[in-house]
């Protein structure tokens, strides 16, 4: 697996977007950005706050039912401290985006003050949606949009590229023009997105993979791999040798009785990526 992961990380592209961002922004009222819960930190652009500048701004923690409760917690009360509105959510279920609307309105109070003032009670509050690929901002407005997804007239603006949605209640949200990426340079960013699947397993080595997935794992939920493998006193064990004891657990075996380790790998992600193992966060804090 190349350390910088430039199978990954298009550059060009990325400055793009910010531009892009940039100059839609006057378009908008606030930002909503979207992360995955498991990753609060990694699963952002690093340059997003610079991006984004003094814009109001709604943190989505998306995929909350497959994080730590507890972190999660710990999560919205430091994006709180930094004056930005954070929700957990699960835009799969549905769970927790009821409470997006109320918190538009909530952080845009003043704007709406203003705009009755002014004889403008009725004036829609635009919403840009941003976000790293696979943290589920298409899944967000599809589900905030609903079937009958009706698209609001284009509005003026710098690209034809730009998508408006109508979500009800007096809101609209505006797709981002462009993709953000994460900072791929960052090797253990790059490890982490693995662990959840937004690098694609074809292009890493799933030893690999699994065996820093379980240096994480033993150091911050030993307990889930007891539970999960029926496996004890690994402690002080190489992650290797957990992969071996959980192959020996499942009875993956080669044919000359060797562990099958690379299948052992591939059950320890797929069962990590779907929860199996319990709610975690591997931003631990």
């Amino acid at each position: 697996m190349n350390e910088k992961m430039e199978v990954q990380w298009f550059p060009g592209h990325m400055a793009k977007t910010r531009r892009l961002i940039k100059e839609s922004l006057s378009l908008v009222d606030m930002v909503c950005e979207l992360v995955d819960a498991r990753l609060p930190e990694s699963s952002r652009n690093p340059e997003i706050d610079e991006i984004v500048g003094n814009k109001p701004r709604i943190i989505l923690l998306n995929k909350c039912d497959l994080a730590d409760d507890i972190a999660t917690a710990k999560y919205i009360r430091i994006f709180s401290q930094k004056g930005i509105k954070a929700l957990p959510v699960d835009c799969r279920s549905g769970s927790g985006i009821e409470k997006f609307r109320p918190a538009v309105r909530e952080v845009l109070g003043e704007k709406i003050k203003a705009n009755a003032a002014r004889g403008m009670a009725g004036k829609p509050l635009r919403v840009m949606v941003v976000g790293i690929p696979n943290t589920g901002k298409s899944s967000f407005i599809n589900r905030m949009a609903g079937k009958n997804r009706a698209k609001v007239a284009d509005k003026p603006g710098v690209t034809r590229e730009n998508r408006w949605f109508s979500i009800g209640q007096g809101i609209e949200l505006l797709d981002t023009p462009g993709v953000l990426w994460p900072k791929f340079d960052d090797p253990e960013v790059g490890y982490k997105l693995s662990f959840i699947g937004s690098v694609k397993d074809e292009i890493l080595d799933i030893q690999e993979i699994a065996v820093r997935l379980l240096k994480v794992l033993q150091a911050d939920y030993p307990d889930r791999l007891t539970q999960r493998y029926r496996i004890k006193d690994f402690e002080d064990a190489e992650p290797y040798e957990v992969l071996e004891l959980i192959a020996r657990e499942r009875g993956m075996l080669l044919h000359r009785g060797e562990y099958d380790t690379e299948r052992a790998a591939v059950t320890l992600l797929d069962e990590y990526r779907g929860g199996k193992l319990g709610k975690i966060t591997l931003d631990i804090i």
